[in-house]
């Protein structure tokens, strides 16, 4: 298989378009193999020549983005796993963009980039090569992986790097703490549905998203849980069974006692590159609740978290995350494990009744 990376854009502004093609010129690894303005056009050219990756503009006229996602979904469905091609969304920051884009990411598209809107047309390309290449190259290797070796979602534990004492004491968790990124809103839409029907502590969530787009997440998310899920507050009292979103741009993070804690927003500096980070909340966590909390490390690129884990590990806190095999990108939960932080690493469908497990064990411990 040939290692430069195909890439088919998809958007109905000509001028987007060109600006598109300008942010992938020069790479050497990417190739723009095709530039098309409709869903119609874009689905001849994939079933004639299957590009690696497509950019796939959110609001079009006619068939939009979601529903070209999945035409694309059912092709790859019935063509070989070497000819599956990757979607990346590209949106606009509106409220209808945000709420299609959120529903294409929970539906199985790789990852989404926002239209830019800087200053200049200079900024604005450099903003758009930033955010799209790493995305670009991301989604290829995955899809390389998947044609190397179907994946299968295989049942059971595999244990972490370095395993706690078997004599050591959970504590009975206060709260769960997650962190996600490239390919965490689906994640997020297997896990809380059943975590929220069998567990009713607070969990607070950092999804690496913008603004106004983890608004149209948290509101998704609540009507797929049927639990309160909102997009974070700043000085929110944190209740039981009730979801706190990050908002795109703040950190999210536990302030006040373990007896009465509050939920805390921050505009502090980004950390790893991110604002929301799992860090800042990972941290927070462990200095409010110490061993009575419970942290999950899903999907994502980057290593967001781990330094975080860390201060959890410290406090005793229990750390669940995700597998290899069921990651969109194994960045976040491998890091993680690599730097053996994690009590179980689990494919995702096990993770809520790991968690479940883990609870009835802290309750029997204390």
């Amino acid at each position: 298989m040939s290692d430069r990376i195909n890439v088919l854009i998809v958007d109905d502004s000509r001028l987007f378009r060109a600006a598109l093609e300008d942010a992938l010129a020069g790479q050497p690894d990417i190739t723009v193999v095709g530039s098309v303005f409709s869903s119609a056009k874009s689905l001849e050219f994939i079933r004639a020549t299957p590009p690696q990756v497509v950019t796939l503009d959110v609001e079009m006229p006619g068939m939009d983005g979601l529903a070209t996602l999945t035409e694309i979904q059912a092709i790859n469905q019935s063509s070989p796993a070497s000819d599956a091609v990757g979607v990346i969304m590209v949106s606009a920051f509106t409220r209808r963009g945000a709420d299609i884009t959120v529903k294409a990411l929970q539906a199985g598209a790789f990852d989404f980039v926002t239209k830019p809107s800087g200053p200049s047309p200079e900024a604005n390309l450099a903003s758009l090569r930033d955010e799209l290449l790493p995305r670009i190259r991301a989604c290829a290797r995955q899809h390389r992986r998947t044609a190397a070796t179907p994946r299968t979602t295989k049942t059971g534990v595999v244990h972490a790097v370095h395993p706690r004492p078997k004599a050591r004491q959970l504590g009975a968790s206060r709260a769960i703490v997650v962190g996600a990124s490239t390919g965490g809103p689906r994640a997020l839409s297997t896990l809380l549905p059943e975590l929220c029907a069998k567990i009713q502590v607070p969990v607070l969530v950092v999804q690496h998203m913008p603004p106004d787009f983890t608004r149209s997440l948290a509101e998704s998310l609540s009507r797929q849980t049927g639990r309160k899920v909102v997009e974070a507050v700043d000085g929110m009292p944190l209740k039981d069974a009730q979801v706190f979103i990050a908002p795109g741009g703040k950190h999210l993070l536990l302030r006040g006692s373990s007896d009465a804690p509050l939920v805390g927003l921050s505009d502090a500096p980004p950390e790893n590159g991110c604002r929301p980070s799992a860090d800042v909340l990972f941290r927070s966590a462990a200095a409010v609740f110490g061993r009575n909390i419970l942290a999950l490390i899903l999907t994502g690129m980057g290593c967001d978290g781990t330094a975080g884990l860390q201060t959890i590990r410290r406090a005793g806190g229990y750390i669940i995350a995700q597998d290899e095999a069921t990651s969109v990108v194994w960045g976040m939960p491998g890091s993680a494990v690599q730097a053996g932080l994690a009590d179980e690493v689990r494919p995702l469908p096990e993770i809520a009744s790991a968690a479940v497990a883990m609870f009835k064990a802290s309750a029997a411990g204390d």
